[in-house]
């Protein structure tokens, strides 16, 4: 599969590569990320031609926006596709606990105001030291709902009318919040963190029938399930914990079938959502240089339709599920 071949996203003007890099790691999870090899990771994404980049405020305390800054800025505008996310500002102060570690003094505060949607991006623009993004995604208003829709939508669908945005989203990790927002406002695309993965497809449920519906576009994130299926053994992670064996346990079954077609498992992880015509892209994250390889070398190994249809007899993708053609 192209990793470079672009998609449409919504009922845009914007298409965006099927593959691009997620820095949600460049930010310190699991553990710290130096910044020369946060540097180093964004440089060999853009050697390897990726032109697609995924940021956000949240992701390392600012840390991400600053490391994928200092790469981008040497670039030409125009030559790529960014995306961040509004919902969390950034003010000085003691970190506190946090899911990134190696954080600068700020502490991300949850705010879906109009007003704070507005300096968010302002924040974020400034932090990149770029003069725009193209997508903003409202992140994780899980228990925000309402308050995501009267301020952080009004004010990206006026940026978007104003041409400062060329689309907006909501990112999330679970689909059924997605398909509501999806439903109640013009949105171009969702940001879906593992739940339309080779692991799990309950997603073609919700959200992606009514993306289908709207036309609306899915982005793909987290298709490795936070790593069990790069290595599904005891100690992996699912959702950013522990996996429970039964999840170990399907992982495995996946990863024997791709074995008897002599495909890694992260091959067809990382290719499989993008069977699904409403699904514009797959956001894979990376902390060095040669992650960002071996998912670009994954992205292009050859997958036979043979394995997509064993997967589907032995009932571990849905019938129901768009495969990847080629």
């Amino acid at each position: 599969m192209d990793p470079h071949a672009t998609r449409r996203v919504g009922r845009t003007d914007l298409h965006v590569p099927q593959l691009g890099l997620g820095t949600g790691p460049l930010g310190g999870w699991p553990t710290v990320v130096p910044r020369d090899q946060a540097v180093a990771t964004v440089r060999q994404a853009w050697h390897a031609g990726i032109r697609l980049f995924d940021t956000a405020p949240f992701y390392g305390h600012g840390l991400s926006e600053e490391h994928l800054g200092h790469v981008l800025t040497r670039q030409g505008r125009n030559n790529f596709v960014l995306s961040t996310k509004v919902g969390r500002l950034l003010v000085d102060g003691e970190p506190g606990e946090s899911l990134f570690e190696g954080v600068p003094n700020r502490r991300p505060i949850l705010d879906f105001s109009y007003e704070g949607t507005l300096r968010s991006l302002e924040a974020s623009v400034s932090r990149l030291g770029l003069d725009k993004v193209d997508i903003a995604y409202i992140h994780d208003p899980d228990d925000h709902h309402d308050e995501a829709l009267a301020g952080a939508y009004r004010a990206l669908a006026e940026l978007r009318a104003d041409g400062v945005l060329r689309a907006v989203g909501v990112g999330m990790n679970w689909s059924g919040p997605l398909a509501r927002f999806a439903e109640e406002a013009d949105f171009d695309c969702m940001l879906c963190a593992g739940r339309y993965t080779l692991l799990e497809q309950d997603s073609l449920d919700d959200l992606l029938a009514v993306a289908e519906a709207r036309e609306v576009s899915v982005v793909a994130g987290g298709v490795f399930n936070s790593g069990v299926l790069i290595d599904p053994r005891a100690g992996a992670t699912y959702n950013y914990l522990p996996a429970e064996p039964a999840v170990i346990e399907r992982a495995q079954r996946l990863e024997k079938v791709c074995a008897e077609f002599d495909v890694p498992l992260r091959a067809a992880a990382v290719q499989f959502p993008l069977g699904h015509p409403r699904v514009a892209a797959v956001i894979v994250g990376a902390r060095t240089a040669a992650e960002v390889d071996d998912t670009v070398a994954m992205m292009q190994f050859p997958v036979p339709a043979d394995l997509w249809a064993e997967l589907r007899r032995c009932g571990l993708v849905r019938a129901d599920a768009p495969i990847p053609a080629g």
